[in-house]
């Protein structure tokens, strides 16, 4: 008798029939997050990776080796949007399963993009919309201390994707899941339902505990984010008001109305305090007191980002007006 010296990793757990779960720790806020396996007629598709560091070649070396995955491979790498912790890992992935990598466009240019910009030039523009901002010299001169973060947990990538685009059908787990894309978190972040399973595969796009961040970046400062995100979650309010949600960071929960619902009123009451904390001239740092507990210095960048978003959602809205004053943007109530 042969005895399987095979042993079973740990980050993973079956979530559903043909559906396994990979719980990837993170170096950063939220801690950890979620890639899924999804069994196929020849082999697996693996849905993101966390990022690239020792410790997550470690879990998939050994949950690509764990029995549950019955030696099958993985056939086909689906990252549903760029940011480092569900792309990071990737490219390493690709070279030791060969699995081509599937992506929407969008979100491929992106990865690429951050890749390959001078990190020089793009710290220097960073530091400039964080004085706009109205960041303090404290945090100004802490970016260039840490550095550009996405090329520190971003892998270099294949040289080559497949495209993946809203209305796509897939078949894994025994079901067909058509994709969905939602924005505001990112510009076009694949999400998928099975509608013969009541499933939905959210990413970021839909969280059962958190918000997802909704920022506005130094490469876009005009963008409205928020409202791509208010607009995409019209998008999943027409599945099933009961749908089981598979989120990227947090448990499966059920309720995806409820949870959508939620996720409106905090950002509704978040602009209705930004409305009124702007009756007199404010910078986005300002704003930050009102939004938030205090935050470390290292997260002050995130804490602008998503001031910046709500504030540029209500001067598109009228609500609020914008000027500019010692080089800094302002915010007034209209």
């Amino acid at each position: 008798m042969t005895v399987s010296t095979q042993v079973e990793a740990p980050e993973l757990s079956e979530v559903a029939p043909g559906i396994l779960r990979v719980r990837v720790p993170l170096p950063f806020p939220p801690r950890e997050v979620s890639a899924w396996l999804l069994s196929g007629a020849d082999g697996w598709t693996l849905i993101d990776s966390g990022v690239d560091d020792a410790p997550t070649r470690d879990i998939f070396t050994r949950v690509l080796a764990d029995p549950r995955l019955g030696g099958a491979p993985v056939e086909r790498l689906l990252v549903t949007h760029f940011h480092p912790d569900h792309i990071g890992l990737a490219g390493w992935l690709h070279g030791i399963t060969g699995a081509d990598l599937h992506m929407s466009r969008t979100e491929w240019l992106q990865a690429n993009l951050l890749l390959k910009e001078d990190p020089a030039e793009e710290m220097a523009a960073l530091v400039a919309h964080c004085r706009r901002a109205g960041a303090p010299q404290e945090f100004l001169e802490y970016l260039p201390k840490r550095g550009m973060l996405y090329p520190k947990w971003v892998g270099p990538l294949p040289r080559r994707y497949l495209r993946v685009a809203a209305g796509d059908v897939l078949k894994m787990a025994g079901t067909e899941w058509r994709v969905m894309i939602g924005e505001g978190h990112a510009p076009e972040m694949i999400c998928l339902h099975s509608a013969e399973r009541d499933l939905l595969i959210a990413a970021d796009q839909i969280l059962g505990h958190i918000s997802p961040h909704i920022g506005v970046q130094p490469s876009d400062p005009g963008a409205d984010n928020l409202c791509a995100f208010l607009r995409s979650l019209e998008t999943f309010e027409a599945l099933p008001a009961g749908t089981h949600v598979l989120p990227s960071h947090g448990e499966p929960f059920d309720g995806l109305h409820a949870r959508i619902a939620v996720l409106k009123a905090h950002h509704e009451e978040r602009l209705a305090r930004l409305i009124d904390f702007c009756a007199t001239p404010r910078t986005a740092m300002d704003t930050l007191e009102v939004l938030f507990r205090p935050l470390p210095l290292e997260q002050t960048g995130f804490g602008l980002s998503e001031a910046l978003a709500h504030l540029r959602h209500l001067v598109f809205k009228g609500a609020l007006a914008q000027g500019v004053a010692d080089g800094r943007w302002v915010f007034t109530r209209a």
